[in-house]
């Protein structure tokens, strides 16, 4: 079955980015796009995750779109169900339901030259054709599940984090918990208390930096929504604050690095009185290299008594718990894997072709990369948005999406009042921004690491170098001499 007339645009995924851009379409008086939503609902990876407590690392203030900020956060650090909420309502007020195709997989797409046209096949059979296609699947949306071997001789229940089985009872349980990242941190201390015995897998250690979340109070929520000024005061005081002093660690500012080092260290010192466990929980790295989790209560909840950390390598799943490498079979009831999401490579989920019948997979085969990382060369009308090198370690990608949004929404005009309708990034253009990027992400903290989800191979695949001030003067304004119209 085949739509009869093209889409102007076609957009992958409705979480934060997709959305952004609809609303940016829908501006810019551009109303005939389509978004096709892989799930039933809105709202990417505030949708799928919904495990105990499931929150923003970001404070409340900044993780809203600026032009539809919200005041009646609940916390100074949002959690899930107000984040998913604010998504909902957001799509709501801006028109975009009746855009969204629900229970909607992208398979393949191929761009025809003749026709101008992208071809879409989703999975259920049905093709499409639009002019211009995006993808706003983001980065962090397919769950990792180590192929351990054994892993499905397991008895009892096993999930990831990133689908949280609420059904199973964790009361009373012994229950494993693979991996110590960005979601364990949030989770753990949530089911520490219940379960009758705790055990995490650790395969290396985290910065972790306190917190210090606190509920707005009714008086507080008022004055924001009557003094709109006081919002926007407080976004920037955020924003300022994680350009002015934690973008600079990353770049290798010694003060602001040893700032942040020491406050997490102060955090980890003051909560952690085991010598052994505080020598396994110190990361053997620079702070930043990886990702900086901000929580409260993990450490409190690795110093319980009915908690464990297991700093040896995990061997094998058997039917009753989890064998290291040192022969210790540790018994579980439960198995909750935190090991995060296959981020590389970039949208290995669906086939694309361009005219000339390459694949992105091939074209990125050495590592994804974009101009700007929104566009690259070869495949006409294709856009990223969250692509290759736009994702921060220190600010709110809300940010990145905006900028992303309004610069796709200036090169389909300007495709647009072209001859063909075709809008092409031109390959040496292309190719001195990546040399560029990469060169400077050369001296980032990220590159001090071997091993990381940023990376493929020794290419920072995922990260982007500079500030979120410099990337929206990048992003301002289309540049048509990087570009071939036809």
């Amino acid at each position: 079955m085949s739509d009869a007339e093209p889409h102007t645009c076609v957009i992958i995924g409705a979480g934060f980015s997709g959305i952004c851009l609809g609303i940016h379409l829908r501006k810019a008086g551009i109303d005939d796009f389509v978004m096709l939503e892989k799930s039933g609902e809105v709202g990417g990876t505030w949708r799928d995750n919904h495990y105990p407590g499931a929150e923003c690392d970001v404070p409340s203030a900044l993780y809203s779109f600026s032009f539809e900020t919200k005041t009646d956060w609940d916390y100074t650090w949002s959690e899930q169900p107000q984040i998913l909420e604010y998504i909902r309502g957001t799509v709501r007020r801006h028109g975009l339901t009746a855009h969204i195709r629900l229970h909607s997989i992208l398979r393949e797409a191929s761009f025809d030259a003749q026709s101008g046209l992208w071809q879409l096949t989703l999975a259920d059979g049905e093709t499409l054709q639009a002019r211009f296609l995006i993808s706003a699947v983001g980065q962090l949306h397919k769950p990792n599940i180590p192929a351990l071997p054994g892993l499905e001789s397991f008895a009892g229940p096993a999930f990831h984090s990133a689908d949280w089985q609420h059904a199973v009872d964790l009361q009373g349980k012994s229950v494993a918990v693979i991996g110590n990242a960005a979601s364990a941190v949030q989770f753990i201390p949530e089911i520490a208390g219940r379960v009758a015995q705790l055990t995490v897998f650790q395969r290396s250690a985290n910065w972790v930096s306190r917190k210090l979340d606190r509920p707005y109070s009714d008086r507080q929520k008022a004055l924001l929504r009557r003094f709109p000024l006081l919002q926007k005061l407080a976004r920037l005081k955020t924003y300022l604050r994680n350009e002015w002093m934690v973008f600079p660690a990353l770049r290798g500012n010694r003060l602001s690095r040893w700032l942040i080092t020491q406050g997490c260290m102060g955090y980890l010192n003051s909560v952690v009185t085991d010598t052994d466990l505080r020598r396994k929980l110190t990361p053997d790295y620079p702070v930043g290299a990886k990702r900086i989790l901000v929580v409260d209560g993990y450490y409190e909840a690795l110093m319980r008594d009915n908690v464990e950390l297991v700093t040896e390598p995990v061997r094998a799943i058997e039917t009753n718990g989890v064998r290291t490498a040192d022969g210790r079979l540790t018994a579980c009831d439960v198995l909750i894997f935190a090991t995060g999401f296959v981020t590389n490579p970039f949208l290995d989920d669906i086939t694309i072709r361009s005219a000339s019948g390459e694949l992105l997979s091939e074209h990125w085969r050495d590592g994804a990369h974009a101009y700007l990382g929104i566009i690259t060369a070869g495949f006409p009308n294709l856009f990223f948005l969250y692509g290759p090198n736009t994702n921060l370690g220190h600010n709110s990608i809300l940010l990145m999406a905006e900028s992303q949004a309004r610069y796709i929404v200036q090169a389909i005009d300007l495709a647009r009042r072209s001859q063909t309708g075709v809008l092409e990034v031109d390959a040496a253009a292309e190719e001195r921004f990546d040399r560029q990027i990469q060169s400077r992400l050369n001296d980032m903290v990220w590159s001090q690491v071997s091993d990381s989800w940023y990376k493929t191979g020794d290419r920072i695949t995922n990260n982007w170098p500079g500030s979120v001030a410099e990337y929206k003067r990048a992003t301002r304004r289309v540049k048509a001499a990087d570009f071939l119209l036809s």
